[in-house]
């Protein structure tokens, strides 16, 4: 209506005091409503070409849409394994911290395999020790044996150098016997050897094995207690929580509740422009949005980027072809927005409903030396033209509480 009446003062106005002061017609004479069309067809067609391209020009080179939201991203609770509940922490709606509890499973399963794996290690400690303690007496037995070679091997010596300087004097028999003894007490050190390297070998690589294995299983022990304990990973506010002692929960079920981030939706706005707008939206552009949980209220916006692709494109491999008339719901350009100060979306509730509007600024190339004058008027009537624009959603932000409260059958 305002673009009509602004056309029609540089089309029917100056036709009409043409035909008026220029021809000397007037109304209920020569100009009667049965003859308005033929003595102002030339204004009247104007106005309506005017006007068509000035709305045309408005919001092509300054786009709106009301596909516009705060989208914010849940985090499901749902716990790493499964059981049944045995303790809830928080209610159905609350505010949490990250780390708090929000509930717990039955963990008697899990605390029975972290005992067993916790008396692994204990008994692989007491191995060690036994280990040592041999290695103790594998020392020992080798000195006592070493002596008894020792003395074996003095004694045959003896006999030897009596029987070399006097022969006969020594029975053979006896020497032999001394012999087949010293090779005895020979292999009694060499058995306590053995049996200290044994030892030695269960605590340099065994048992330090053994105990790694054992240490490896409890920690899997805890890993699976601390899994019957679910936690807030962030920050936030859990929503719908109507888990109860006694459910039972698994990662293939329902999630418990909802967890919210504390700073989801409040930072970042999403709007869908249509698709013949792909050539206007610029990172950079100006933008003003008014939303419906905060009216009255137009909220300065920068365009901080702009999706180069369009969703209603994406499509998933089957065993079907690809049938293009089937998508017959047209997609939109995804922008993302973010408010030009500082705390700007306060007071906006994330998911709120919005009308944007993104204004086209030339003044660059306006000021620019090589732009003609015809092409800066030109572009000073693009730029000038987005206040009708800026009108109108002041007008929406002004009556969106009627429309909502009043007209929409409340």
């Amino acid at each position: 209506m305002f673009e009509l009446m602004f056309c029609s003062l540089l089309t029917i106005v100056p036709d009409y005091l043409y035909r008026r002061y220029g021809q000397g017609k007037r109304f209920g004479k020569e100009i009667t409503f049965f003859s308005v069309w033929y003595e102002l067809r030339w204004g009247i067609t104007g106005c309506l070409m005017l006007t068509i391209s000035l709305i045309t020009m408005i919001f092509y080179f300054h786009p709106a849409t009301e596909s516009a939201t705060l989208y914010f991203r849940t985090v499901p609770i749902v716990p790493e394994g499964s059981g049944r509940v045995a303790e809830v922490k928080v209610g159905f709606s609350q505010a949490v911290k990250k780390g708090d509890i929000l509930f717990t499973l039955d963990s008697s399963k899990q605390h029975a395999a972290f005992e067993t794996a916790k008396r692994k290690v204990a008994e692989v400690d007491a191995a060690m020790l036994t280990a040592q303690a041999d290695i103790s007496k594998a020392e020992a037995q080798i000195g006592e044996a070493k002596a008894n070679l020792q003395q074996a091997k003095d004694e045959l010596d003896v006999k030897s150098e009596l029987q070399r300087r006097n022969p006969g004097i020594v029975p053979q028999r006896d020497i032999e016997k001394l012999q087949v003894l010293v090779d005895q007490r020979q292999s009694g050190v060499d058995a306590a050897t053995a049996a200290k390297e044994s030892a030695s070998l269960q605590v340099s690589t065994l048992l330090p094995a053994q105990k790694a294995s054992a240490a490896a299983a409890l920690d899997q022990a805890q890993v699976d207690l601390d899994k019957t304990i679910v936690r807030a990973g962030v920050d936030g506010r859990v929503e719908q929580f109507l888990i109860r002692p006694g459910d039972v929960v698994n990662q293939l079920m329902r999630p418990a509740g909802v967890l919210i981030p504390e700073e989801a939706g409040r930072k970042m706005l999403q709007a869908g422009y249509g698709q013949i707008e792909a050539g206007v939206l610029k990172q950079g552009m100006v933008a003003e949005a008014a939303c419906i949980s905060k009216p009255w209220v137009i909220i300065p916006m920068v365009i901080t980027t702009v999706q180069d692709y369009i969703a209603a494109g994406q499509f998933q491999a089957g065993q079907q072809l690809l049938e293009v008339q089937n998508a017959q719901q047209p997609g939109t350009i995804l922008v993302f927005l973010e408010p030009l100060y500082k705390d700007g979306l306060d007071g906006v509730t994330p998911g709120s409903s919005c009308v944007v509007n993104a204004y086209t600024s030339n003044h660059e190339e306006i000021s620019a030396e090589h732009t003609s004058t015809s092409r800066a008027f030109a572009l000073h009537v693009v730029d000038g033209v987005g206040l009708v624009h800026a009108m109108l959603l002041r007008i929406q932000a002004l009556l969106m509480p009627i429309k909502t409260l009043v007209l929409s059958g409340h």
